[in-house]
């Protein structure tokens, strides 16, 4: 049992750095700091010609370990963004060593050129967890965080660009539980856009939201999850929208989103998914995974409700509260595991769970 292990649901729930001491910081950096320099295996994620691929390392030689790209780039933020919120990390030398050697001028040219060249490639999900990583570059006062975001910027620059041009103009949502799912992206690139200021990005980003999903109602949450769900379609919609409506408005909206939680079909969003994580099984780890997400959706969709009173309140705070604790606990006793399956991205979604009250995270919202 590691120390992350051993932290309390309220500790998790809570989402706040205090409980990142040392021996915590050094558990959720080291799979991170393995994985960014682990080249193969990997996915690329794109239709290859007659000749042999490039090398990950040379198509993209800043984000090119942990499998794919999208999980090095949020193992980037995990790293990041437990040196912002832990001054003293025991790891400190080495994540800057690293993140220095990577994050040079022409390594995110190639980054760029990549883009150009793939103009799909990791849209949404990737691109929200860059913006994500931009974002906190921007929180940390710090001189190498603002060389970081410089050097980075030509990046964060494309990739805000292709948001706005394809992402944000999506005709209709995913409702995936995977990588394709539309409200989690969004939710990304509002919090990236609150973070750094700019309001044009942000009223593009709300008014999809609400596009796209403010007329829902009775969410089909008896459903999940479906195969390698790694977020609650239902959960992570509610969890965007926390960030768009104003208070009454979201609770109002709430109420007619989530049925009765209190019987079944519907209960079952309520409990941890059971997980039997054997060696190799890849939706195992994102069965993990998805008990983390549900956590932290959880967990703000009840702080959402905190100061509201009603029957929406009174029927879905509690509920919701009590689940996000069960949901951290079940999630915190399997998310460091050392399969790479699940190794290569888990230790990011548990940092997010564990700091989500420390800026960066639905800043601003409503």
């Amino acid at each position: 049992m590691n120390a992350f292990e051993e932290l309390s649901p309220d500790a998790l729930r809570a989402g706040r750095a205090d409980a990142l001491d040392d021996a915590v910081a050094t558990a959720l950096a080291a799979h991170p700091l393995d994985g960014v320099e682990t080249e193969y295996p990997h996915y690329q994620g794109t239709v290859e010609g007659p000749d042999a691929p490039p090398r990950p390392s040379e198509a993209h030689p800043v984000f090119y370990g942990c499998f794919d790209w999208h999980s090095a780039v949020h193992s980037h933020w995990a790293l990041v963004r437990a040196l912002r919120l832990a001054p003293d990390h025991p790891n400190e030398t080495e994540i800057a060593a690293g993140v220095d050697e990577r994050l040079t001028p022409e390594n995110v040219a190639r980054e760029v050129d990549y883009l150009d060249e793939n103009p799909g490639f990791e849209e949404p999900y990737g691109w929200s967890w860059l913006l994500r990583l931009a974002a906190e570059f921007d929180l940390w006062d710090d001189p190498r965080a603002d060389a970081w975001r410089e050097t980075l910027r030509p990046l964060e620059d494309r990739i805000r660009r292709g948001t706005r041009e394809s992402f944000l103009g999506v005709d209709r949502p995913q409702r995936v539980g995977t990588h394709g799912n539309t409200a989690f992206a969004l939710a990304g690139v509002l919090d990236y856009a609150r973070v750094v200021g700019d309001a044009a990005l942000e009223r593009e980003a709300e008014a999809t939201a609400r596009r796209l999903y403010a007329d829902d109602t009775a969410a089909v949450v008896g459903a999940e999850p479906v195969g390698w769900d790694f977020l609650s379609p239902a959960l992570v919609e509610a969890d965007l929208m926390r960030r768009v409506l104003d208070p009454d408005p979201f609770a109002t909206w709430l109420g007619g989103f989530l049925p009765d939680l209190s019987a079944p079909p519907h209960d079952a969003l309520l409990a941890p998914v059971d997980v039997e994580p054997d060696e190799g099984d890849g939706a195992a780890m994102h069965l993990i995974g998805l008990n983390v997400s549900r956590a932290w959706c959880l967990a703000g969709l009840s702080d959402a409700l905190a100061e509201r009173t009603g029957p929406v309140a009174a029927r879905l705070r509690e509920p919701l509260d009590a689940a996000a604790r069960r949901h951290a606990e079940a999630g915190a006793a399997d998310v460091l595991t050392d399969d790479y399956a699940g190794s290569h991205w888990l230790s990011s979604f548990a940092l997010y769970l564990l700091t989500r009250n420390e800026a960066g995270i639905a800043p601003g919202a409503a």
